[in-house]
């Protein structure tokens, strides 16, 4: 048996992905019906606007769309009226509702076992997606991202996401426990001060990745309810019911790398490549295969971020400009002049006058 320990600076990351699976297991959207009712929203509507059969919801085992998941949860952001949607119903998400994935923290020995199972099987509970754990000093961060760059409005899911993360720590330290930080990828939302409260804890946005950050101690605390025999079972059932990883496809692949780079301003040719574990020469190679070069890959992740991002209108242009990459605003700006034929201020005047917002 690996120590936690050791597990945790292995990082956790999953192999053998299957090209073109992004399934979630139907566990993860357990009492969404009754909290968008909750809210004051239509769950009826919900469903049918992204496409999700409520009949799925009923068997956790079974699998839902990946990104029809997480568009049921920017949607129901949209029709509770409840900005915050994903928030607060993450952290209402006890690690029991949460199915195979769920079960397997609970049965781990101890919290260090616990989130370092997490680490490595989150993505058979959801494909596509990678989760590890960073050391930094006695600082460990659990970090999650979906690898699908076509799926762009992903707020919702990112925040509900850390919500339970930290309920594995609950969980196990008590309801008091906080996290020293949690990191989100998307713009700091116009209600931020409600995620502080949430987590107890500073939120930062913006970020290259989601991740819940806390220090290196409590670790060999013991999970309640640990059950070396019932974990292994709960892993291989896992396992098999997810049928692997998954991966989306090769070009959706390489925009969301070049979007978790961005904000780093690392996005050049040579770290992407390394991040998908390819050759320079072969991550071009395949691209002029489909007809585009590299930056014509940087320019549409650029693009279809900023058109997401400028529906936020307390989100400030150099907040976005920054976001994408661009060291000064004006380069921003001379961006989306190029790509629309005016300024990113006169793109975002009607949208505001229309209350558009992210995911309208």
């Amino acid at each position: 048996m690996v120590s936690a320990r050791s597990r945790i600076e292995q990082n956790g990351r999953t192999s053998c992905p299957i090209s073109g699976q992004r399934n979630i297991l139907a566990a993860a959207a357990n009492g969404v019906r009754s909290f968008i009712a909750g809210q004051g929203g239509d769950a009826d509507m919900v469903f049918t606007r992204v496409g999700v059969d409520e009949r799925r919801l009923g068997d956790p085992k079974l699998a839902l769309d990946l990104g029809a998941y997480v568009g049921m949860m920017e949607e129901a952001a949209i029709q509770t009226g409840n900005d915050n949607f994903g928030l607060w119903y993450g952290q209402q998400f006890r690690p029991a509702m949460l199915g195979l994935i769920g079960e397997v923290a609970l049965a781990s020995p101890t919290l260090g076992a616990a989130v370092a199972n997490l680490a490595e099987l989150f993505p058979y509970h959801q494909q596509a997606t990678e989760t590890r754990l960073v050391r930094d000093g006695d600082l460990l961060r659990l970090e999650y991202r979906i690898l699908d760059g076509a799926i762009l409005a992903r707020r919702q899911d990112a925040e509900l996401t850390m919500g339970m993360f930290a309920n594995v720590f609950r969980y196990c330290l008590g309801a008091d426990w906080t996290p020293e930080e949690v990191h989100c990828e998307h713009p700091r939302p116009e209600s931020w001060r409600e995620h502080e409260r949430a987590f107890d804890a500073p939120v930062h946005f913006g970020q290259h990745t989601n991740a819940v950050v806390f220090r290196d101690r409590h670790l060999d605390r013991p999970m309640p309810g640990g059950d070396l025999a019932r974990l292994t079972r709960l892993r291989d059932e896992l396992i098999r019911v997810a049928g692997g990883t998954g991966s989306p496809g090769f070009l959706d692949r390489v925009k969301g790398e070049v979007r978790s780079r961005l904000p780093d301003g690392t996005a050049g040719v040579e770290e992407v490549a390394e991040g998908l574990g390819l050759a320079r020469w072969t991550l071009q190679r395949r691209l002029a295969d489909v007809g585009l070069s590299y930056s014509d890959v940087v320019e549409a992740v650029r693009r279809d971020l900023a058109f997401l991002h400028l529906r936020q209108p307390h989100v400030s242009v150099a907040e976005i400009g920054f976001m994408l990459g661009y060291s000064e605003v004006s380069a921003f700006s001379r961006a989306f002049r190029r790509w629309t034929g005016q300024s990113p201020q006169t793109y975002r005047a009607p949208l505001a006058c229309r209350g558009e917002t992210a995911e309208s």
